[in-house]
């Protein structure tokens, strides 16, 4: 096998968790479903001692561990929420028997373990999400309802995603599948990626390198992540249609974004109704919580942390 640089790198992130108070857990959510996740040390929360944070759910999209890809929000996000950060269902840890594909389905179990963890009657909470953690985001915010879930935060998310939208990605990677784009095999292939995903790619990255993200980051459960990929009911309009949600929403997207294009942040807006709101990070693509993290951050706590906005 050789040296691997991924346990090092893992390492480095975990400190980050660690340093913010959290820690890994695995929960069986149901008979079928086993979610690894990371909470604050104080959960689970009972109901004679809530915690005085309200609690704020981050949902990953396809790509590294969930870890790598909040690990710049999670020391500015800790000092107001308490945080947890699941693994969905056929990532890092998290697994299941059932058959069942879609987002929806894993947005129900992500909503299990919040009340695992005593959080979905226990105070307010707001959810995160980003690419496909978008997508499961809105479900979540849709099963919980405005009374436990008050404020949503979906970033490079095309939850409008038709078959054309696959279609011209392709083209611009010069791939034939979407399995091909996101699951990458060679470090070609990832470096596609890359430029696809970041306004300024690394410039250059070592083969062995990037040899060692695929057999670490993107080789595992493949067949059930190309699985996902085709239970995606984004486009199948008599299972989804998108509609406004209740609740205040916030549309994060990146200038850049050639995985989901800025044009499609538009029409995700202006499908959400008056309680959406878009901003746009300069100088970034689709991973804009990592291009421009300080930014995002502050857009995230001004729109998390401020007061509601009137009804009247």
């Amino acid at each position: 096998m050789g040296f691997s640089i991924v346990p090092l790198i893992d390492s480095l992130v975990h400190r980050t968790y660690y340093s913010a108070g959290l820690r890994p857990q695995t929960l069986a959510v149901d008979s079928e479903t086993t979610i690894h996740c990371w909470i604050p040390n104080s959960l689970p929360v009972s109901n004679t001692s809530p915690s005085a944070k309200p609690t704020l759910l981050l949902i990953h999209g396809f790509g590294p561990r969930a870890t790598w890809q909040w690990r710049n929000q999670i020391g500015p996000l800790s000092a107001h929420f308490d945080i947890i950060v699941p693994d969905l269902v056929f990532f890092g840890g998290s697994t299941t028997t059932s058959p069942r594909r879609s987002e929806a389905f894993q947005a129900a179990a992500l909503v299990r373990l919040l009340e695992s963890l005593g959080l979905a009657a226990a105070g307010r909470v707001a959810v995160v999400g980003t690419s496909y953690g978008g997508f499961v985001a809105y479900h979540v915010a849709r099963l919980l309802g405005p009374d436990r879930v008050d404020r949503v935060v979906i970033a490079n998310s095309d939850m409008l995603k038709a078959a054309e939208d696959d279609r011209a990605l392709l083209k611009r990677a010069g791939m034939g599948s979407i399995p091909e784009v996101l699951l990458p095999k060679d470090p070609e292939t990832v470096r596609t990626l890359m430029k696809l995903a970041f306004y300024r790619p690394p410039r250059f990255v070592p083969s062995f390198l990037l040899r060692d993200f695929i057999q670490n980051l993107f080789s595992d459960k493949i067949e059930e992540k190309m699985e996902l990929i085709k239970g995606t009911i984004l486009d199948k309009k008599d299972e989804f249609e998108l509609t406004p949600l209740p609740q205040e929403v916030l549309i994060i997207w990146g200038e850049h974004d050639q995985i989901f294009p800025l044009d499609k942040a538009i029409q995700v807006k202006k499908r959400l109704g008056d309680k959406a709101s878009l901003e746009v990070l300069e100088k970034t693509g689709h991973v804009s919580q990592v291009e421009d993290s300080n930014r995002f951050n502050q857009i995230l706590l001004s729109f998390l942390l401020g007061s509601p906005k009137s009804t009247l």
